[in-house]
């Protein structure tokens, strides 16, 4: 595990080194959960009425987004970036720990996110929320505040840790293309929980499901193993890496575990099986 100074691991919290730091004022924890369109859940409602101490909620689902994109929760600007974080008391001196609901499913894209926008400060609680609770961490109930007192972020946008469909179609045979969705999607052997899109994958990828990264207590793997999921795929860890997923989420926990076998430099593929399923133009594989 990497580290920005002795007390700010990065990238991975546990829950008791944020138990610790709950009161350090350079701390901010950010709740990032996401639920797909096809779960009936509202992840800001359940937000108000459980949540880390002090935790503020993250909605990159519905403001800190482009707002005029057609595909979902696509990066916005570094200036609504910027703005957005910084009323959540988000500044450049901050150190983010991001959280979500399911244990390891959204908060990654926060962590990326936060990176893209050249913010290092950043890790992700290992486990989220249900190892939290396991733990026997203390939770909020009440009603958050209405606002939080603001901060002043600045944003510059990495571009090598994101990819477009343009870039990703140039790189098939120079990079490696890593697939985060469920082996059925990857084959194209299940349906995709969103309608109008192809089955399948995009050519040469590797299939390594994000939920394969984690243990049975929902935290990330051990790095061994990590490099031992990669490897038995297919992906050559020397090479450059694209991260892809259905709506460029889950993709994040492949970058995620990927800085924790070196790599910082792993791009994410923003519009993923959303934008490239949906274009007939672009070539897929089944199988």
């Amino acid at each position: 595990m990497q580290t920005l100074d002795s007390d700010h691991p990065t990238p991975l919290v546990s829950t008791e080194w944020l138990a610790e730091h709950l009161r350090d004022p350079r701390v901010v924890v950010l709740d990032s959960s996401y639920h797909l369109p096809t779960v009936q859940r509202d992840a800001e409602t359940e937000f108000e009425g459980l949540r880390i101490p002090g935790a503020r909620f993250f909605d990159f689902d519905g403001r800190i987004k482009d707002q005029d994109a057609q595909l979902a929760h696509m990066l916005p600007s570094p200036g609504r970036f910027a703005a957005e974080v910084g009323a959540l008391g988000v500044s450049n001196d901050s150190f983010v720990v991001a959280y979500d609901v399911m244990g390891m499913f959204s908060a990654a894209r926060c962590w990326w996110m936060f990176r893209t926008f050249g913010h290092d400060a950043v890790a992700v609680l290992d486990g989220g929320l249900p190892k939290w609770e396991r733990d026997g961490r203390p939770v909020e109930t009440q009603a958050p505040p209405d606002a939080w007192p603001s901060a002043e972020f600045h944003a510059h946008l990495r571009r090598d840790l994101v990819r477009s469909a343009s870039q990703v179609m140039g790189e098939l045979d120079s990079a490696e293309i890593v697939d985060a969705r469920s082996s059925g999607r990857y084959h194209g052997t299940e349906p995709e929980p969103r309608p109008g899109l192809r089955s399948g994958h995009i050519p040469g990828a590797a299939s390594v499901p994000f939920q394969s990264l984690l243990a049975e207590n929902g935290a990330m793997r051990e790095t061994a193993e990590l490099r031992s999921l990669f490897e038995t795929a297919g992906v050559d860890l020397s090479r450059p890496i694209t991260a892809s997923c259905g709506s460029g989420v889950t993709a994040c926990n492949l970058a995620l575990a990927l800085k924790l076998l070196g790599r910082d430099d792993v791009a994410v593929y923003d519009g993923s099986w959303s934008e490239w399923g949906a274009q007939d133009a672009l070539p897929i594989e089944t199988g």
